[in-house]
């Protein structure tokens, strides 16, 4: 059996999958995106940064997130 380059001469115990599929799961683990967050918006130190950026005035709020400095 050949599937994309790899080729596969017998099957795999059963220790042997559940190995596999160990490591294909901390592969998914170790490189999904982060999080979005637990929905307190944006950071301050981010909000800052966006409204220094944006020649924005702190004291006029913001147009995203509610953690604003």
């Amino acid at each position: 059996m050949r599937q994309d380059g790899i080729e596969i001469a017998q099957a795999a115990t059963p220790e042997e999958a559940a190995a596999i599929a160990a490591g294909v799961e901390q592969f998914l683990r170790d490189t999904a995106p982060s999080p979005s967050g637990d929905g307190e918006g944006v950071s301050p130190w981010l909000a800052a940064g966006l409204l220094e950026g944006t020649g924005r005035d702190p004291a006029g709020g913001v147009p995203w997130g509610r953690n604003a400095p």
